[in-house]
Parts: structure tokens; sequence; C-alpha cells
């Protein structure tokens, strides 16, 4: 029985012994998954502090583009305000000149081997014409008009009697 009781307390002994070292290895094992734990927690606070930042950041943007996409509609807006006031000068204007007469054409040149209008010399191919209208001038032929049967005749002068074709 003595032999008996000793085994038992030695089995005993041993098994307490193995509980100790599976307790301290659970012990250790619970250290190591806190100190995980704490290490994802301080990562996560970090992430959610990037996330923060970045969205601030994003409504600044939003908020800036917001802000510049109303000064270019404002832009926009002044741009084509200044071209209507534009329009309406022109027109006001253009009805002012709308009487004025149509300048008197200049005297003959005295000099004749040039253009009365853009004083370009007669060569051997560059054909005078006598103005058959009011001024009598001698022209070339780029400023000069057919006027059929009458002949030609200066710019000014056709334009002075056909005022529609200007």
């Amino acid at each position: 029985l003595p032999q008996h009781l000793a085994n038992l307390a030695a089995a005993a002994q041993k098994e307490a012994w193995q509980s100790r070292q599976q307790l301290q290895a659970q012990r250790q094992e619970v250290a190591q998954l806190q100190e995980q734990l704490s290490r994802a927690r301080q990562d996560g606070e970090r992430w959610a502090s990037a996330l923060q930042r970045a969205q601030r950041e994003a409504l600044e943007r939003e908020a800036t583009r917001g802000a510049e996409q109303a000064r270019q509609q404002e832009l926009i807006r002044d741009m084509k305000g200044r071209l209507l006031e534009l329009l309406r000068e022109k027109d006001a204007l253009w009805q002012k000149t709308e009487g004025i007469d149509t300048p008197m054409p200049s005297p003959v040149p005295r000099d004749v081997g040039l253009c009365a209008r853009c004083r370009k010399d007669f060569r051997l191919l560059s054909r005078r014409y006598n103005c058959s209208r009011l001024c009598q001038g001698k022209v070339c032929h780029t400023c000069s008009v057919d006027v059929g049967k009458q002949g030609r005749c200066c710019l000014l002068c056709y334009q002075q009697r056909h005022p529609q074709a200007t």
C-alpha cells in the first residue's frame, strides 16, 4: 500500500508538474496574444487617424474645387456680360455710321504713270483704265470695276453709284 500510495503521489506530482508547464505555456501564449492585440489596436488607431486625415483633406480639396468652380462661373458670367456690352456698343456705332456718306474720290494724281488708288506703276503688262465716272482718274485693273458698255470705273466711284454692293 505505501508503495501504491507513493506511486500515486509521484503520478500526482508529475501531473501537477505537467499542469504547471501547460499553465505556464498558456500564460506565455496569452501574453503573446495580448501583445499582438495591443499592436493590432495601435495599427487600428493609426489607420483610423490616417483615414480621418484623408477624409479631411478630401473635404478641403472638394471645398477648394467648389470655390474655384464658383470663381470660374462668375468669370464666365462676367465675360458674357462684357460680350453683350461690346455687341451693344458695336450695334450703336454701326447705327451711328449708317448714315455717313462714303468719301468722295480723291483728286487725280498729277503723275499719270501711277494708279490713282493704289499708286502702283503702270508697266508693260499692267494696263491703265480711265475712270468713266466722277473722278476721271487713271486706275489699274485691281482698283477698277467693269461696268459694261460704259467701260471701267474706280472702286470708289462704283461704290458711290451702287451703295448696295458694299
